[in-house]
């Protein structure tokens, strides 16, 4: 009974945090420092259970992984602790994303699922940094108008955070075969907190520049990070 109350008070803060637009961002660090307390408390205690769970229902779907790479319980054991961790911010240590791509061949199937997730991944970045830049118009590190400019700024450089992301990290890959022998690959993929920032700043500081707009000169000291 008490593993289920704290699965289900975890999920529920996990769905506020898909809600992060309709909330105040201080608030919602405030709750991913509680999920990462009890993470450490007890995360380590029950995720075998919890990726055993999850690792037998992949397999069931005929999810399997390729010869010589980790079991799947053990590939979602460490997704499930890399996406836990925050910084003293609240801000993700890894952000995490997920793709899937049918192809006739092993390789072409990931190269495109890969492809996919790094377009998901610069979309998660987006969101996240927007919390962030909420947070310092909290903390009045920005004003309401400079955030508003980032912001909107943000969210229309996708394509240049795509380009700006380095080296990820493949943390689940997975694959089975269908009916008509064609491959399917999925992979979830984890990027550096740090780096997401540069990235997005990096981004932003593009679009400014191109707009002449005078917040990229100063685009370092407003964001802080």
């Amino acid at each position: 009974m008490k593993t289920l109350k704290f699965f289900s008070l975890l999920i529920c803060m996990i769905l506020c945090g898909l809600t992060a637009n309709a909330q105040n961002a201080k608030e919602i660090t405030e709750e991913r420092k509680a999920v990462q307390k009890m993470a450490k408390q007890e995360l380590s205690a029950r995720v075998d259970k919890t990726t055993k769970k999850e690792a037998k229902r992949l397999k069931k779907e005929g999810w399997v992984v390729s010869p010589g790479a980790l079991p799947l319980e053990k590939q979602l054991q460490r997704s499930y602790e890399m996406e836990y961790q925050y910084d003293d911010l609240g801000f993700p240590k890894f952000i995490m994303a997920n793709a899937q791509s049918i192809a006739e061949n092993y390789d072409a199937a990931k190269t495109v699922a890969t492809s996919l997730a790094i377009t998901n991944l610069a979309g998660q970045i987006q969101t996240e940094v927007s919390a962030l830049i909420d947070n310092n118009v909290d903390n009045k590190q920005l004003s309401a108008d400079e955030a508003a400019s980032i912001t909107e700024t943000l969210m229309t450089s996708k394509s240049f955070i795509t380009q700006s992301i380095g080296r990820t990290i493949t943390v689940v890959e997975c694959y089975r075969v269908l009916q008509n022998k064609n491959r399917e690959v999925m992979v979830r993929i984890a990027y550096n907190g740090d780096m997401a920032k540069q990235a997005a700043k990096q981004a932003v500081r593009e679009e400014l520049e191109k707009k002449g707009d005078k917040l990229a000169e100063q685009l370092d000291n407003l964001l802080g990070f």
